[in-house]
């Protein structure tokens, strides 16, 4: 590492950020999987509005790709449609 300010600045930054997206990530993670354990329609409904939530922004920050998110939604929901 060289030893200028502006280094040492970005790498305070970015760990900072790292920390910052892998407890948003992991966050969303215990979501999705609390989520696939409900077995009530009218509860997994309104999580999936949140968990779907969720994976929108940890897209938009591009922790996890697009279309891993658009996986994600996507099974989701058909698990949350499957429900009675």
């Amino acid at each position: 590492m060289a030893n200028h300010k502006a280094t040492k600045k970005d790498v305070r930054q970015s760990k900072k950020r790292n920390e910052r997206n892998r407890y948003y990530g992991k966050t969303t993670r215990n979501a999705i999987r609390d989520l696939k354990a409900v077995t009530e329609k009218a509860t997994a409904e309104k999580d999936f509005t949140e968990v779907a939530s969720m994976i929108d922004k940890l897209a938009k920050r591009n922790v996890i790709h697009k279309n891993k998110a658009a996986n994600l939604k996507s099974k989701l929901a058909k698990k949350v449609n499957t429900l009675a």
